[in-house]
């Protein structure tokens, strides 16, 4: 395994770092515990050492805490990062919403309280917004709130999740230099935030955590036009109406371009991924050993040629997920 600098922070991360979101039992359906923990032990066996979690992952953040308090035990230093929901609920941020509506400070800290309980653990290592908006810079009292808890050694470093596929939505929080790190989604069809943000994030320090790496399994090889998902698993409207046919012959049309095998399309995406500076680290969901080992495997191999990636680039596919 890799390691990267999480922007000006210090802290050293992973390059494949584990998303928690599947391992809860909230929107992905047909995860269990005993699968998720063993997922996360291997994880963290391979040289992961940051995990990304949420307050509105189901049981995520229990299940994370519970593994990183055992490993800590045995001393293994895992950093966590988590997530406090908007107060309204609203998600992605709208325009014209106040920052007292959507990240007031007492809900702030209520909200951490809650997940530092759910969890077991005395600090967080990133206190991320989950959705944002640019209007929020010097307005409301969140970014007091912020320092305030950093200062009680409650969290390490404040971030925010991007609202999905807005990426220069957080420009000008990174250019105000209050922010540590953005998560944000970056894949071989959304390459957005690589025009703007990215190079924002160089210049001013910010460390970047990549989620949907795999288009939420678009990017696997394995989404084909008959493919469905149990009831009430959030892929069903992800991979809605004649998406899955769209996406296996985007995918088609990625193996044959690159002249890659069907199942080298899932590394080849990390890979891309990972081939940027900005990039500190990946999250992709991986609820079982099987996906562990596979996904960790890539930090140890070569990296994409520049013809490569000229040739991924290529792949861009601007979709409205929205309707």
């Amino acid at each position: 395994m890799r390691y990267r600098e999480l922007g000006r922070s210090g802290l050293s991360v992973s390059e494949i770092g584990y998303g928690a979101w599947g391992i809860g039992e909230s929107a992905w359906v047909g995860a269990t515990e005993d699968e998720s923990v063993r997922a996360l032990h291997r994880a963290i066996d391979l040289g992961v050492n940051l995990v990304d979690t949420a307050r509105g992952y189901g049981e995520s953040e229990r299940i994370v805490g519970r593994v990183v308090r055992e490993r800590a035990a045995a001393g293994d230093e895992i950093l966590v990062a988590t997530k406090v929901p908007p107060k309204n609920g609203t998600w992605p941020a709208p325009q014209g919403v106040a920052a007292s509506a959507a990240f007031p400070g007492e809900h702030i800290r209520a909200s951490l309280d809650t997940s530092l309980a759910a969890s077991g653990l005395d600090h967080f290592d990133v206190l991320q917004f989950h959705v944002w908006s640019d209007e929020w810079v010097g307005h409301g009292d969140w970014l007091e709130t912020v320092a305030d808890l950093k200062a009680q050694g409650k969290i390490r470093l404040f971030g925010v999740s991007i609202n999905d596929h807005e990426p220069d939505n957080a420009l000008a929080l990174v250019r105000s230099g209050v922010v540590d790190t953005v998560q944000v989604i970056y894949n071989v069809f959304d390459q957005a935030p690589a025009e703007s943000l990215f190079p924002a994030c160089l210049e001013h320090g910010v460390g970047v955590i990549v989620r949907v790496a795999l288009d939420e399994g678009g990017l696997t090889g394995a989404i084909t036009a008959g493919t469905t998902f149990p009831e009430g698993d959030f892929r069903n409207r992800y991979f809605r109406g004649d998406r899955p046919a769209q996406v296996e012959q985007r995918v088609a049309a990625l193996v044959a371009d690159l002249g890659i095998a069907q199942d080298a399309v899932a590394e080849t995406a990390l890979r891309f991924v990972l081939a940027s500076p900005a990039v500190s680290t990946v999250i992709p969901g991986m609820r079982t050993v099987r996906n562990v080992e596979r996904n960790t495997a890539i930090s140890d191999s070569t990296s994409l040629t520049e013809d490569r990636l000229a040739a991924l680039a290529k792949h861009r596919w601007q979709r409205n997920f929205y309707q």
